[in-house]
């Protein structure tokens, strides 16, 4: 699950043999991949994919990306985030967002609005239960940070979803 997070919120494939070790790093917008440091390519025409060693190491990534998949409808602070990885939440901040590209409040807005996607679809509830269910506080916030991020309205969403079904 953590690996699927880090893939629709930075936007970036992981594959289950890097996931286990690192997250592909982006330099100046162009995406490094290669084959793994265990096995290197022979071929000239793939470049060699860079370790990361910097950021949240994955095991600690793992555990904030179940935190938050956990407790999605409760409010997460900075300091919530912090205390699972025991770091300070500065400290926590500049390493999440090493490790996955996006800051952690992006993150966790993202994770909110696939939750609220797939409630959208599978359910009948009203759009501002909806939101109440994902962890947004007022009714009036969810449909503009849902906008925000996928460009149309909840309610256009799933007459949009209930038409292609």
């Amino acid at each position: 699950m953590c690996r699927q997070a880090v893939e629709a919120a930075t936007g970036t494939p992981v594959t289950d043999e890097v996931a286990s070790r690192r997250v592909r790093l982006r330099v100046g917008g162009d995406e490094l991949c290669g084959a793994s440091d265990a096995a290197p390519s022979r071929d000239p025409a793939w470049p060699v994919e860079r370790v990361s060693t910097r950021g949240l190491p994955w095991p600690r990534l793992r555990r904030v990306c179940d935190f938050i998949e956990d407790n999605l409808n409760q409010p997460l602070t900075l300091l919530d985030l912090s205390a699972v990885v025991h770091v300070s939440p500065y400290h926590f901040a500049r390493l999440f967002k090493e490790r996955t590209g996006v800051p952690p409040h992006r993150f966790v807005l993202g994770r909110r609005i696939a939750r609220a996607s797939a409630l959208l679809q599978e359910s009948q509830l009203p759009i501002g239960e909806v939101g109440r269910l994902v962890g947004f506080r007022t009714p009036s916030y969810f449909p503009t940070a849902f906008r925000r991020m996928t460009g149309i309205t909840p309610s256009a969403y799933r007459s949009r979803w209930r038409h292609q079904r």
